[in-house]
């Protein structure tokens, strides 16, 4: 699958996968912190720190030979799931939480509350639309091609544009 939308969907897309990282990332580490956390069955989540040692996501160590215990421990890939379970957070306390949001993103030093948006690393620039575009990437298949064609803004279209000329290289 070339989609990078489910590429991602595929290592974390369940649900149960996402709050294993939303624990890890508060820096639970062993099984047992994690089975307290969410009440998971131990055969679950087995399965799902296996799956997220194998997509990447978190390493087991060691932390005892008797008995053999491990911990897991975010990667580079896991921690960089932050801003998404930051962006969850938010969608989440918008749209799903008419009692109001039982958890808030604050700033650390003053303690207000901050409302994430998601902006480009290069310029600072909110992207939303329509300053920003989805287009088939230098990987695309033809299927993806013709999916994004439709929404390409006409100055990256031919291979005018920026975009273009990465896609040729």
């Amino acid at each position: 699958m070339v989609c990078p939308i489910a590429r991602s969907l595929e290592r974390v897309g369940e649900w149960w996968s996402i709050l294993i990282l939303r624990d890890a990332l508060h820096g639970l580490t062993r099984f047992d912190q994690f089975q307290k956390s969410l009440g998971i069955a131990p055969n679950m989540l087995a399965r799902r720190l296996n799956a997220l040692v194998d997509a990447g996501l978190l390493e087991r160590r060691r932390y005892s030979e008797h008995p053999p215990r491990d911990e897991y421990v975010l990667t580079a890939r896991g921690r960089d799931f932050r801003p998404v379970l930051v962006a969850l957070l938010a969608w989440g306390n918008r749209h799903f939480a008419p009692e109001g949001a039982s958890v808030l993103l604050v700033d650390a030093k003053t303690g207000a509350a901050v409302d994430p948006i998601l902006v480009d690393r290069a310029t600072g620039r909110p992207i939303k639309e329509p300053d920003f575009a989805l287009v088939a990437g230098p990987a695309a298949t033809e299927g993806v091609r013709r999916r994004y064609a439709s929404t390409t803004p006409p100055e990256l279209r031919n291979g005018k544009g920026r975009a273009s000329k990465e896609r040729a290289r």
